[in-house]
């Protein structure tokens, strides 16, 4: 029996425009602890783990601490302003309707957000992902791509790419995020879309070329 496809989605920037919420979260940290960030540039640099943006404005030895307190202000201020990113929803119900023989397709999301507030933006914006996966960033990403055997990953960043082929793993970039197109295919992405508006189109094409390659 063919196994179903299974398609693994970055969150920030790829699924979801997070940057007015981070933006929020990073100024009430500014507020609570009384130490100055600059949110705009803390928002231009969204893929990489939090602690490597605390580690700009705070001691280390202050970094895991901080970054309890961001992740405690996190679901006050950065769920309701965030969007899904155009075409998201569409993008995961491609997947979730492509069938291998019986089973139909699932769509995880591996992120480098921590887990909970992860899921609290999912089911905020209504996208029902199969499975969430957090606290992984690039080449780490691909523990949970082979655990739930992901053929393709799709995200924006280049730690995206690599993350994809550590796992053996298809890579689609979408120029969505803080590199762009040109940076995506340097890093050796196998595909690049502009964004996830294309992903259905591109993802027929794909099972269409599977199956002739099977006939």
């Amino acid at each position: 029996m063919a196994h179903p496809l299974t398609v693994g989605f970055d969150l920030d920037m790829t699924l979801i425009d997070s940057r007015p919420g981070i933006k929020a979260t990073y100024q009430a940290l500014a507020a609570r602890t009384g130490t100055y960030i600059d949110a705009d540039a803390a928002i231009s640099r969204i893929g990489p783990p939090l602690e490597e943006e605390i580690r700009r404005w705070f001691p280390a030895e202050r970094v895991a601490e901080i970054s309890d307190v961001y992740r405690a202000l996190y679901p006050e201020h950065a769920i309701t302003g965030t969007l899904a990113m155009p075409g998201a929803r569409e993008a995961i119900a491609a997947v979730q309707a492509a069938a291998a023989g019986a089973e139909a397709g699932r769509a995880i999301v591996v992120t480098a957000k921590f887990e909970p507030n992860a899921k609290l933006h999912l089911s905020h914006l209504g996208i029902d992902a199969d499975a969430v996966i957090g606290s992984l960033w690039a080449e780490a990403k691909a523990e949970a791509l082979r655990e739930h055997k992901a053929a393709i990953y799709v995200g924006d960043h280049t730690g995206d790419v690599r993350g994809a082929r550590a796992a053996g793993a298809l890579s689609v970039a979408v120029a969505t995020g803080p590199c762009d197109a040109e940076e995506l295919r340097a890093a050796g992405a196998d595909v690049v879309l502009g964004d996830l508006t294309e992903f259905p189109a591109w993802l027929d094409g794909y099972g269409a070329g599977l199956a002739d390659a099977s006939a």
